[in-house]
């Protein structure tokens, strides 16, 4: 579902082998071993290469130094053939595909029309792999001259070269992959462009299209008059009014479970007036990227027939500067009637997402489970690293059970230290019920910052939460990923994950 606001430069699909008479190139990606394998047996008969020669293959395959690279030659009219090697061997942090990996390798295609096979996949990978796929071609340009342009007709081989044609895994891949790019679309945008307003109009436009799922909105003045004030609070400075965008699924059954699904949709912070530098500012339109992970993974389990009721609620605003601009020392009362003294405007994401599950725990009948996602906290890049999420999760179990969706879907997880009961006096005032920034910044401060949100829960809700702080995977190289898409689907168990 790409945005009509930005020229596609990429298309990927799924299913059968296509013909290299139609295509400029094939790429084959597999595990080193694997591939060795593939290209002894299966070279001549299913790839359909004029004058494939094992010993060439073989030759690039060993010129493949260390345990993952790529390697490439061209063939009978100019037919480019590319091999590309993963690690046979994964610590237990990584997906088995080394996923990563694979999206870091197949930025380097070539451009035009490329068959892309993955050698002897088990289908429960393929909505991974098709993560990764995305993840590798951003959509959003604003060139004048594009001569990017690329299809990729994406298949998956057994061990004997046969193209896996699994009707369930295929859904899940084609699904998964439209999802990732609406994502990272949307968090590539100039601020200038995905407003508040703009953003509002996308999610209205998708919930249009999709069968079973309803919008309603809370905007500007209404939020104030409501009792959201971390989210008034944060946007009410901003040219496009604050929102809370609510969308909700309803399956054609009745659901096995009901889920919130809570993002921070910061489209722009300049750190309100607590004001970023000039280089820490830069790169700020990527703190909605919560907002569109969730996003895209709604639309993406909606596709794929969930059997559980969602309902997305995402937390927009610009942090923006003037004289409306809420101010360190002011005392905000967000929805959960808790009071707020901000020491810290630039700690604007909690402040918007406290108001996100309060009204979730509040207003969601037989409600199971809470997931808030946010580029949260530069420390969760010190805590996690750039490539796993740090989360928390209110129970043993349900940590458990997120880091095993991070390792199906390839959006990796891990562990911060859930402690609320020995980290809240990090938020201790005299005048409100808390500050929304810690005192001291060397003790837990990531985990401060998931619990902050936590305190925020209606006091009678007694289900599930998880707090995933993605500021390091949400983007790389200055681009967004489309993080947090496969890691909904994989959490909710999603047909294909």
């Amino acid at each position: 579902m790409s945005s009509s606001l930005a020229a596609a430069t990429t298309t990927i699909s799924f299913g059968d082998l296509a013909s290299p008479a139609d295509t400029d190139a094939t790429v084959v990606v597999g595990k080193k071993s694997v591939l060795q394998d593939f290209i002894a047996d299966n070279v001549p008969s299913c790839l359909g290469l004029v004058n494939a020669d094992k010993e060439t293959f073989e030759a690039m395959l060993n010129s493949i130094d260390g345990n993952s690279g790529s390697a490439s030659t061209f063939l009978e009219k100019g037919h480019q053939f590319m091999l590309c090697a993963l690690p046979d061997t994964v610590t237990r942090n990584n997906h088995e595909m080394s996923t990563h990996k694979v999206t870091e390798l197949l930025s380097s295609i070539p451009k035009g029309k490329t068959r892309l096979l993955f050698a002897n996949v088990p289908s429960h990978y393929h909505g991974a792999l098709a993560s990764a796929v995305a993840k590798a071609f951003p959509l959003y340009s604003r060139k004048t001259s594009n001569n990017n342009y690329r299809s990729i007709q994406v298949s998956f081989l057994d061990d004997t070269g046969t193209v896996q044609m699994n009707e369930v895994s295929l859904k899940a891949a084609h699904v998964v992959s439209e999802g990732v790019q609406l994502a990272a679309e949307l968090v590539d945008m100039p601020p200038a462009e995905l407003t508040t307003d703009v953003y509002a109009a996308k999610c209205r436009e998708i919930a249009n299209e999709l069968e079973g799922v309803t919008m309603t909105e809370i905007v500007g003045d209404e939020l104030d008059k409501a009792g959201y004030g971390g989210l008034y609070g944060v946007g009410k400075a901003a040219e496009c009014p604050p929102r809370l965008v609510i969308m909700e699924y309803t399956p054609a059954n009745d659901p096995t479970q009901t889920v919130a699904l809570v993002g921070k949709g910061i489209i722009y912070d300049t750190g309100g007036l607590s004001l970023k530098p000039k280089v820490g500012m830069c790169g700020m339109k990527h703190d909605m990227g919560g907002s569109a992970g969730m996003l895209g993974g709604f639309v993406s389990a909606v596709k794929l027939g969930i059997d559980k009721k969602l309902v997305l609620i995402l937390c927009l605003a610009e942090n923006a500067i003037g004289p409306t601009a809420f101010r360190n020392d002011d005392i905000l009362t967000l929805y959960s009637g808790k009071t707020v003294e901000v020491n810290n405007c630039d700690a604007e994401g909690r402040l918007v997402l406290g108001d996100g599950v309060a009204h979730a725990t509040k207003h969601i009948p037989d409600l199971n489970l809470v997931v808030n996602m946010a580029t949260l906290t530069g420390a969760q890049l010190v805590a996690t690293g750039k490539k796993h999420a740090g989360i928390l999760a209110n129970t043993q179990e349900l940590e458990r059970q997120a880091v095993a969706a991070g390792l199906r879907s390839g959006d990796l997880t891990y562990p911060l230290l859930y402690a609320p009961e020995i980290l809240k006096e990090e938020f201790n005032s005299k005048v409100a019920d808390m500050k929304n920034s810690v005192k001291d910044r060397n003790n837990a401060q990531t985990s401060c910052a998931g619990h902050f949100i936590e305190f925020h829960l209606d006091k009678d809700y007694t289900g599930g939460w998880l707090h995933v702080d993605m500021a390091g995977p949400a983007s790389k190289n200055e681009r967004g990923t489309g993080y947090g898409v496969g890691l909904i689907l994989a959490l909710l168990n999603a047909p294909g994950f």
